[in-house]
């Protein structure tokens, strides 16, 4: 399982994260303190809010995801 933080300053960066997740043939969660969302559901990604420290969790591997992962990923 992979577990990476990012922040997604914009309705824009959540659409680019939700598009790339949603080409994904696996899961992907968000967590946001005790709040889960599917990564796929736009909806559920703007209503978490942007500019918050969200919790990337996926168990595939997808190279285009991987790499928007990595433009959103902070330390």
């Amino acid at each position: 399982m992979n577990e990476k933080n990012i922040v997604l300053n914009n309705v824009e960066a959540a659409k680019e994260f939700v598009k790339a997740a949603s080409e994904c043939d696996f899961d992907i969660d968000v967590k946001c303190d005790r709040t889960f969302i599917d990564a796929k559901s736009l909806l559920g990604m703007i209503g978490l809010g942007v500019k918050k420290n969200l919790q990337v969790c996926y168990g595939g591997k997808n190279e285009n995801f991987e790499n928007v992962v990595a433009k959103f990923a902070v330390a």
